[in-house]
């Protein structure tokens, strides 16, 4: 089955992220933002490229602002790379598909 990026919330993010034994990479988006949904393809399709080896989930920070806050999410979309629970990369702003599997891939 081809993967999907998740929707990840304040109830599942422990689980989803912190908890993860593999590389997770977390969207924070809104639903106003007009850059998050341009870049929402691209992660759907780094979901689908990275199933079975890393986790891809989406975070809206309209319903995760104490998430948002405790990682200090001021522009989005905001794009983490998490590795056993720690932030080991960061990418701000709709970018390049490269920019994301290169710091997915680095994690891996």
């Amino acid at each position: 089955m081809a993967g999907k990026a998740i929707e990840i919330t304040p109830s599942n993010f422990d689980d989803v992220v912190l908890k993860a034994d593999v590389p997770v990479l977390v969207d924070f988006w809104a639903e106003w933002c007009m850059p998050c949904k341009a870049i929402g393809p691209t992660v759907e399709q780094i979901a689908d490229e990275y199933d079975g080896r890393a986790v891809v989930g989406k975070m809206n920070i309209d319903t995760a602002r104490e998430i948002a806050l405790k990682y200090d999410i001021r522009a989005i979309p905001t794009l983490f790379v998490f590795k056993n629970g720690e932030v080991v990369d960061k990418v701000v702003g709709a970018v390049a598909k490269s920019n994301l599997t290169k710091a997915l891939d680095a994690a891996l």
